[in-house]
């Protein structure tokens, strides 16, 4: 087996995986730190994959970014560390085989370009992709595999933190489920405003988006994913599917199509 080094570096979690033919053998999630030099992930991905019991070399490398200094970084790491592998850097002039139905395309964060093409290829279309990472993002992806256009609400867990920074009596709690909606203590009426706010947010957003593209329940496939997608999803009404390795899944099919 010859696996596929994945790297999805995101605004704070980096998830980097080993991909076989649509398996994730392997997979970590490390802190997105800006200050972290090219040497220093080289030492890290090096350290991570070494400890990993998934043998044999490493067949190529396929990497998003939301980052740019990140991604700087990952560029000088690749030529100094893994400069006899082939790569793929999604970016403009990537073929992705999703055309971008927005006004400026290249606005359009790659990580929701790849999201896009995996709910096309994997699910099929008409779906939304509703990722939860540092921010919530919502793209709709159309019967053909275009990326019609989406929505970005703030992300679950900027938005505790930003509560308990305004809040004078209120502090950053653990993300649980609280015993009931209604709460008898500050700490589980946090959690129950979080957790259920943004089910309801989930729910209705989706529910809007169903009505605008005129399609049933039962014509659109809703996918969950992102590090913070087992927080809320067991409370969110819409889902017909949980895939947290989609941009992973998504970076191999790329990956794929840009060999010659």
């Amino acid at each position: 087996m010859r696996p596929l080094l994945c790297a999805d570096i995101g605004n704070s979690h980096t998830v980097i995986g080993l991909l076989d033919d649509g398996d994730v053998v392997e997979h970590w999630r490390v802190a997105t730190d800006e200050r972290r030099t090219a040497d220093e992930w080289g030492v890290l991905v090096k350290g991570l994959l070494n400890d990993s019991p998934v043998g044999g070399a490493l067949r190529g490398v396929s990497l998003c970014a939301t980052v740019p200094s990140v991604l700087h970084e990952w560029r000088d790491m690749l030529r100094t560390y893994h400069g006899d592998l082939p790569r793929v850097i999604v970016e403009p002039g990537v073929r992705t085989g999703v055309p971008v139905l927005m006004d400026n395309p290249r606005e359009v964060g790659t990580d929701r370009i790849i999201n896009a093409l995996a709910a096309a290829q994997l699910y099929g279309g008409p779906a939304i992709v509703v990722d939860f990472g540092t921010a919530t993002t919502f793209d709709v992806v159309s019967a053909r595999g275009e990326y019609v256009g989406g929505a970005i609400a703030p992300g679950i867990e900027i938005s505790l933190e930003a509560l308990g920074r305004r809040g004078a009596q209120l502090r950053k709690v653990e993300l649980l489920r609280p015993r009931t909606v209604i709460a008898k203590n500050t700490v589980e009426a946090l959690q129950s405003g979080m957790l259920y706010g943004f089910a309801s947010q989930v729910d209705g957003i989706v529910g809007r988006m169903r009505e605008e593209l005129r399609l049933g329940v039962d014509e659109l496939t809703v996918i969950a994913t992102g590090g913070l997608a087992p927080v809320v999803v067991d409370e969110c009404a819409v889902f017909t599917a949980h895939e947290p390795w989609l941009t992973l899944l998504g970076l191999e099919i790329v990956f794929g199509r840009n060999q010659p």
